[in-house]
């Protein structure tokens, strides 16, 4: 677990409800002070890999311990609000509210508090004191600390692809990076081979060192391997290029600081045309210790590194080749060679005999051109009975593998990859595991649940959402994560995990308890659960989903709106995600999930209700609410007590007016009242008229309306808005005359809406910062006017539909940033325009005009 998301919760609840301690406050300070140990005991141990049961059971006692705590606090909040709400209802008036709940009232919570803390307190004394009395030894941070130049890379070597036999389906690959390095400049060049882990880069550069060291003065082949220093490195270079060194030299050399060490190296390779590769370099400190020390010349020489990481490849300024994974008939050779090289005498003889060949295929293609697993895989079954029910129980469950110990093609992964994220990254990569597999996982979904589940730490003055995208584009360039689609600025759109990673993810998910997954929701559970994934497509009866200790639920199921209640039972959920799979309409959900006040991430997808309760306007730390695709006739206007909501999408929904009593109990309830938004997707209405509407929505970033009417009444003044959708909205007047003055705005949709115009202008001077515009089908459109210094930082311009529009408009000739203008389904009148008018400008046009037929590639927004 993240301890840090538990700190956090201890400060607040010793601010919040600092008048009620007194003793209790020491006991909750000493918990805080005992955790913030704890918390770098845990991060260490979850970077490293033990053998060690004691050290195991230890760690796992910690987190626990940890976990009691947080059980603690969380239910002691829950009680406290638990009985304000009661209170609240009994009274029926709002403004009584802060004198609800008093000091009597919280007193038998406090006693209790005090209590649990008291013997939680104990409990982690005697598990400190337990390390010394079965001297257990935690994992030594002394190596790590020695040298600034040191780098501690990973465990254990992974077993090499090496040999022919491996080099299966790389002989393109090997060629390549052989011309890299024995051609081109005179100048020093870097060649990097990038990929994932366990692709072959290692065999290749084996492979093309042995091929072309003989073409360079002095060469030498290093492993950044198990607690490396950079001495140790550059030691490594030093006994393979100076052959003639003498035996006192040698030992003068061995006992030398790693400056004088390296210098040495230098001095050495000056004058001579080098050939250095560096295989599997997995810190971007390897190549700060090494590249000063490899000098400069033109004598052609070259360093050539393997990794999996192209932040690595770019630091070095390299020649890059990207490793991919095998084809279908590549991976069958591989396998064929590796399962049946024991009992063959030469390559050609190795066959697959028929009856197995099918069975052998489906266990190929769960590798997924990976050469690693394809290995591992081939050699287990080189050395098991060549029978159908044997092969048959490894495609049905090749989780089988985890039991087989480092040696598996899980254990492998583990060690290399797991154990040397930063912790940070840790957790992120196993929430990956949540997903069902081959998902096209929505980045944006990802991120969000990331940050409600305390995954992501606060990094400086950025926003949690710029720190996680850091988080996954540094897991897509470890070739961890692979990129769906990307969005017209860059970022990620989507992605997917690798099947191989997906499993490794769960198993050390379910190891270290992060997250359980079931295919069946009335599976029962490990005690202590406290994330339960459940795939299922059968009504929901699970009754032991009241655990206190279930914090997340995440659900694809097939129930009715009773099956409901079972989850709000677990009374501490901060998320909860259901996706509804079948076509039931349900009246309301219950109630009870009011109750949830420490929920802050809540999605409900292809529900159809008849409303939301207004209990909904309870949950106070409530962050995210998604109810995309979900159809709602009513949602309680109680919804604009969420204050710290910073996502909100209300689906085919409505959102009711509040009645007389409302308005005078609570004031003016609308959507400036949640000030903390950041992007919010909802049907216009009359709060696009309220003055005070853009004035509080000061962190609103993206605006997405649909299936309303944009009347000439309402002013869009936000002045943080970079993302406005107007979506199957009616428009009464041209909106490019009222949204160009919006400061930020870099991104502008006008997508399937009712315009009864036959022009649009952009006016002089506005949009200065759009950089992407796209109209598609507004049937009537004829014209689009772009005026002197309009848009001039437009980038893309897409139009598709609009068939009476049969010109491009003369300015946009001029826009200089200009680079991809889209047209679908466009009048052929323009088309033609395009493709035969003379002129520099429609040269220019042409060439960043995509166009098939008479339509467009679609383009991913």
């Amino acid at each position: 677990m993240d301890i840090s998301f538990l700190l956090e919760k201890l400060s607040n609840l010793v601010l919040q409800e600092a008048a009620l301690f007194g003793q209790v406050e020491g006991q909750v300070r000493l918990l805080k002070n005992e955790l913030e140990w704890m918390r770098l005991v845990l991060e260490d141990a979850d970077g490293r890999l033990s053998q060690d049961k004691r050290l195991k059971i230890w760690v796992n006692q910690i987190r626990e311990a940890a976990y009691d705590a947080e059980d603690v606090i969380d239910d002691f909040m829950f009680k406290v609000e638990h009985q304000r709400q009661q209170r609240l209802d009994q009274l029926k008036v709002l403004r009584f509210l802060p004198t609800c709940v008093t000091f009597a009232d919280k007193l038998s919570f406090v006693h209790e508090l005090d209590a649990r803390v008291k013997e939680i307190n104990v409990t982690i004394e005697k598990i400190l004191a337990n390390k010394s009395r079965y001297n257990i030894q935690s994992p030594s941070l002394s190596d790590a600390t020695a040298s600034s130049m040191e780098v501690v890379v990973r465990r254990e070597k992974w077993p090499p692809i090496d040999g022919e036999v491996h080099l299966v389906g790389r002989k393109d690959d090997t060629e390549a990076v052989m011309r890299m390095l024995v051609e081109g400049e005179k100048r020093r060049k870097v060649v990097a081979i990038v990929g994932m882990g366990g692709l072959g880069k290692t065999a290749i550069s084996e492979k093309v060192f042995c091929r072309v060291k003989d073409q360079f003065d002095c060469a030498a082949l290093v492993s950044v391997s198990h607690e490396y220093r950079i001495q140790e490195l550059f030691m490594s270079i030093a006994n393979t290029i100076m052959v003639d060194l003498s035996t006192e030299k040698r030992n003068e050399m061995t006992n030398m600081v790693e400056n004088q060490l390296a210098r040495e190296v230098s001095n050495y390779l000056k004058d001579k045309r080098y050939l250095i590769v560096l295989d599997d370099v997995w810190s971007t400190k390897v190549w700060d210790g090494l590249n000063s020390y490899f000098p400069e010349s033109n004598r052609s020489c070259r360093v050539l590194i393997t990794t999996r990481d192209e932040e690595i490849a770019s630091l070095a300024n390299s020649t890059t080749h990207q490793l991919h994974p095998l084809g279908d008939k590549d991976s069958w050779e591989l396998f064929v060679k590796r399962t049946f090289q024991i009992q063959s005498s030469s390559i050609e003889s190795m066959v697959c005999p028929k009856e197995l060949e099918d069975l052998g295929r489906r266990i190929t293609a769960k590798c997924r051109g990976l050469p690693l697993p394809i290995v591992v895989v081939g050699d287990l079954l080189s050395r098991k009975p060549k029978t159908e029910a044997f092969w048959r129980k490894i495609l049905h469950n090749m989780e089988w593998l985890l039991s087989q110990g480092p040696q598996s093609c899980y254990g492998v992964l583990a060690l290399s990859y797991i154990n040397e994220l930063p912790h940070s990254l840790k957790y992120c990569f196993l929430y990956f595991g949540t997903f069902p597999k081959d998902w096209e996982i929505e980045a944006k979904k990802l991120i969000q649940l990331w940050i409600s589940e305390g995954l992501v730490q606060p990094r400086g003055t950025e926003t949690m959402e710029d720190v996680a995208e850091d988080y996954l584009e540094s897991l897509i360039r470890r070739s961890m994560i692979q990129v769906g689609k990307r969005r017209s600025n860059g970022k990620v759109k989507s992605c997917r995990i690798h099947d191989v990673f997906h499993d490794l993810a769960i198993s050390i998910a379910r190891d270290s308890k992060f997250f359980e997954v079931s295919r069946n929701s009335n599976y029962i559970s490990p005690a202590g659960v406290r994330r339960l994934i459940v795939h299922d497509h059968r009504n929901c009866t699970a009754h032991h989903l009241q655990s206190l200790r279930l914090r997340s639920m995440i659900c694809s199921l097939d129930f009715h709106a009773e099956s409901l209640k079972s989850f709000v039972g677990a009374k501490l959920l901060t998320v909860l995600d259901i996706t509804i799979t079948g076509h039931h309409r349900m009246k309301q959900l219950p109630k009870e999930v009011g109750q949830l006040i420490h929920l802050k991430y809540f999605s409900l997808r292809g529900a159809t209700l008849v409303r939301f309760p207004r209990s909904i306007g309870r949950l106070l730390n409530l962050r995210i609410l998604d109810l995309e695709t979900s159809i709602i006739l009513s949602i309680p206007c109680s919804i604009w007590k969420l204050h710290q909501l910073r996502y909100l999408h209300s689906g085919y929904s409505w959102i009711s007016n509040h009645s007389m009593l409302e308005r005078c109990l609570s004031g003016h309830l609308g959507v400036h009242q949640l000030t903390n938004l950041r992007t919010l997707h909802l049907r216009p209405d009359s709060w696009l008229e309220i003055s005070c509407t853009w004035e509080k929505l000061t962190q609103l970033q993206v605006l997405n309306l649909y299936e309303g009417v944009i009347k000439s009444s309402y002013k869009l003044r936000s002045p943080s808005l970079v993302k406005l959708k107007l979506e199957y909205c009616k428009l009464e007047q041209d909106p490019m005359l009222t949204l160009d003055n919006l400061p930020k705005l870099s991104v502008l949709k006008l997508i399937e809406c009712e315009y009864l115009g036959r022009k649009m202008t952009c006016p002089s001077e506005g949009f200065p910062l759009l950089q992407s515009l796209r109209l598609v089908a507004l049937p009537e459109l004829q014209e689009l006017q772009v005026e002197d210094g309009a848009m001039p930082v437009l980038k893309t311009l897409q139009i598709a539909k609009c068939p009476k529009m049969k010109k491009l408009p003369h300015a946009l000739l001029q826009l200089k940033n200009l680079q991809l203008l889209g047209l679908e389904e466009m009048a052929s009148d323009l088309i033609e325009e395009i493709r035969t008018t003379d002129g520099e400008e429609f040269d220019k046009i042409r060439l960043i005009t995509k166009v098939e037929g008479n339509f467009l590639v679609r383009l991913q927004d």
